[in-house]
């Protein structure tokens, strides 16, 4: 199908909201929007970080999502209570294959579920008691623990419990970082928020922990890696040609992190931020309180990636960037293997993507090294800011939508008719069930990693795999299956 011109993607917009009650549309006009590369500020075209319309169907995710879920859950050495009812904390272990190092249940606790476990009793009476016995038989049960965060849930912040108190005395106690996050799921208007009181946390209760102790030897070329959750081995994929140029990766986090990186990150020369949505508030602190600069970085495809590490290295002296042109130099045969390869199979074809974080302006230039384009895009939780940072990778006249609801989704599709689909887990089996192959990019489909030139062949290997699988001729679309039996019955009639 043709790319639409402007006018059809406004006409189409418009033919999509019409279904909603009047003061609906207009609320969801404003998040809907045709892309304008002259733009310099996406607020003049969409509207985003506000509450979801009630009564639709949303993909966004709470607070308690942003800060345990992405932020605090993926540091290793740390255990994570998940302060309130046993769903939540359930619902939100190891879904998002956070990889790491380490003996799980010794060392390493990620994949594991600490829960209070709260019952009536407990919302009547609070949970206070029942939290500092927890952590007491937590340090019993597993003493090589490095400290413990406090991730409240909504009826901690509904009854008044005084998480704070309770981790200042058990710190005293046990001797170890206790972190009370005040990260209610009712709190904002998506996991956006928790994102923010996570970094809040870390500020006040980490990063201050080593301040005027210089017992860590430094170096010229310190870099600390912010924002990388290691799906599917992804920041060990950007760690290693990091290395390779020559930096020093001090820190690591979340994904595969410990309490003692978050620590040491002040001692280093330069934050690589890859999440800016979720990490941007503690880079910002630190540049503030520290004099850190910081830098977003993307290594998704060989276009990002050499345009990021030359970026990188032009903040330190020749010997980096020197390394920058000996990385990219190194794995151009390989990259160049990988565009021979699947380029002719892939060229051509069209995306639809709706994610959170920074894929749904991060990937577009993996998409397009294989000669793939992009004509939708969107965030569950995105502010103004990503859309600035989106409207430049996007093509004029292309699809942008935020917070969209399943409806406007499918009905987007419908008509769009793109070739693949790259979103989450409650969209995914809708539009296979329509016929479309799709991609879970939220944690890759338990694929991985993404990042890197490694990344690139398994993203390249994944997308045709996905795109080019003799499946789909097969697949019965079943309302479509039943229109035909009707128009069958109703010509025999």
């Amino acid at each position: 199908m043709a790319a639409l011109t402007k006018e059809e993607t406004e006409a189409l917009i418009q033919e999509v909201l019409e279904v909603y009650p009047e003061q609906a549309r207009k609320d969801r006009a404003k998040h809907l929007a045709v892309n304008d590369q002259s733009l310099e500020k996406s607020n003049k075209c969409i509207t985003s970080n506000r509450k979801s319309q009630p009564g639709v169907m949303t993909i966004r995710g709470c607070a308690y999502a942003g800060s345990k879920g992405v932020v605090w859950g993926p540091i290793k050495d740390m255990i994570h209570i998940s302060h309130g009812p046993v769903g939540c904390g359930q619902y939100s272990r190891a879904g998002r294959r956070n990889y790491y190092v380490g003996t799980t249940g010794i060392n390493t606790f990620g994949t594991m579920n600490f829960t209070s476990d709260f019952q009536e009793k407990d919302i009547v009476f609070g949970g206070d008691k029942k939290l500092a016995k927890i952590m007491n038989e937590i340090e019993e049960l597993f003493p090589l623990n490095k400290g413990i965060s406090i991730q409240s849930e909504c009826p901690i912040g509904l009854i008044g419990d005084d998480i704070e108190a309770v981790a200042k005395k058990a710190n005293k106690e046990i001797g170890k970082p206790v972190v009370p996050v005040r990260c209610e799921g009712f709190r904002g208007v998506s996991q956006s928020l928790g994102h923010h009181i996570a970094n809040d946390a870390i500020r006040d209760w980490v990063l201050e922990n080593r301040d005027g102790d210089d017992s860590f030897a430094t170096t010229p070329y310190d870099v600390a890696v912010i924002g990388d959750y290691n799906i599917g081995g992804d920041a060990w994929a950007s760690r290693t040609l990091l290395e390779e140029m020559g930096l020093r990766v001090v820190a690591q986090w979340s994904g595969d992190g410990t309490i003692a990186e978050m620590e040491k990150t002040p001692k280093v020369k330069l934050n690589l931020i890859h999440c800016y949505r979720s990490m941007n508030y503690i880079a910002r602190h630190m540049e503030e309180k520290y004099k850190i600069p910081w830098i977003e970085y993307n290594f998704f495809g060989p276009t990002k990636i050499a345009e990021s590490l030359r970026k990188i290295a032009a903040l330190f002296d020749e010997t980096i960037q020197a390394g920058a042109e000996k990385v990219i130099a190194k794995y151009q045969g390989e990259y160049d293997a990988v565009i021979a390869k699947y380029k002719p199979r892939l060229q051509g074809k069209r995306v639809m993507l709706y994610v959170g974080g920074l894929r749904p302006r991060h990937v577009i230039g993996a998409y397009e090294d294989l000669g793939m384009e992009v004509v939708g895009t969107g965030y569950e939780f995105g502010h103004n800011d990503d859309y600035d940072r989106t409207i430049k990778e996007m093509g004029n006249a292309t699809l942008i939508y935020d917070d969209v609801t399943g409806y406007e989704f499918e009905e987007f599709v419908k008509r769009v008719q793109p070739d693949l689909i790259g979103s989450g887990i409650k969209e995914k089996y809708i539009f296979q069930k329509m016929g479309i192959p799709f991609r879970q990019m939220h944690s890759w489909d338990y694929s991985g990693p993404y990042h890197g030139y490694d990344g690139f062949a398994i993203f390249a290997r994944d997308m045709d795999m996905t795109l080019n699988n003799p499946c789909w001729k097969q697949v019965k679309v079943p309302w479509k299956t039943a229109e035909s039996s009707d128009v069958a019955v109703a010509a025999s009639a």
